[in-house]
């Protein structure tokens, strides 16, 4: 598999991650249109009672977590894979960390996300509003208000919630998988504004570990005077 070019590198990264920042596609847009608000509302399917206690053990679940730490694999709509390891400290921080040759570095704190391609030397923001995963940051989650769940679906063992922004359904989809029981966030699949799907899966995961909060801490200018961070720090 070829490697991409920086710009197309970002383009991965931030598909998968921070689907309604505007950056070049990683592949051509589907030919789908993008969702519309009055679509996104017609396919939300009404919930059940089981759908309801369902969302209802998730929401409880993530509001017990506090960090994270997991080997992920990304792989884009075209087939394109990268690997790495993901740190989450709720609320409010995330770390995702690509392995060697990519260069990419994403790590979410103080209410923005930040882009550093190692290769480059630069550095880019977004506000963590603007991002699919935002809610997932939050000190206290709830899937209702200004997130809208369309469906819940189980198989093989596995809840997949799928959810929309309220106040921007044509922004994209999310879908939360979960192990189901016991309960445990397995993986998540971001659809974008222009129909491309990328999935995030998590495995050697670990809940309740230890770690350093200067991984997080990229407004201090001695971030990225750094060595590259390879493996887990922070220790478990």
């Amino acid at each position: 598999m070829s490697i991409p070019s920086p710009s197309r590198r970002r383009g991965l990264l931030l598909g998968a991650v921070l689907a309604a920042a505007a950056v070049p596609p990683l592949v051509p847009a589907a030919a789908q249109p993008p969702p519309s608000a009055a679509g996104a509302r017609a396919a939300a399917a009404p919930l059940s009672e089981r759908d309801r206690a369902d969302l209802a053990r998730v929401e409880a679940y993530l509001n017990r977590l506090t960090t994270l730490r997991a080997r992920f694999l990304q792989i884009a709509q075209n087939g394109a894979a990268a690997e790495g390891t993901a740190w989450i400290w709720r609320p409010g921080r995330m770390r995702f960390e690509y392995d060697p040759p990519e260069p990419l570095l994403l790590v979410a704190s103080h209410g923005q996300f930040l882009l550093y391609d190692r290769e480059l030397r630069q550095p880019s923001t977004v506000p963590v509003a603007q991002t699919p995963l935002a809610f997932l940051l939050r000190e206290t989650l709830r899937l209702s208000g200004d997130v809208t769940v369309t469906r819940v679906e189980r198989g093989g063992g596995f809840l997949r919630v799928t959810l929309f922004r309220t106040a921007a359904p044509a922004e994209g989809r999310l879908t939360l998988v979960f192990q189901d029981d016991p309960i445990e966030l397995r993986q998540w699949v971001v659809v974008d504004a222009q129909g491309r799907e990328t999935r995030v899966s998590l495995s050697r995961i670990e809940t309740g570990v230890r770690m350093d909060p200067r991984i997080f801490e990229f407004n201090d200018p001695r971030f990225f005077e750094t060595e590259p961070q390879r493996g887990p720090p922070g220790g478990g």
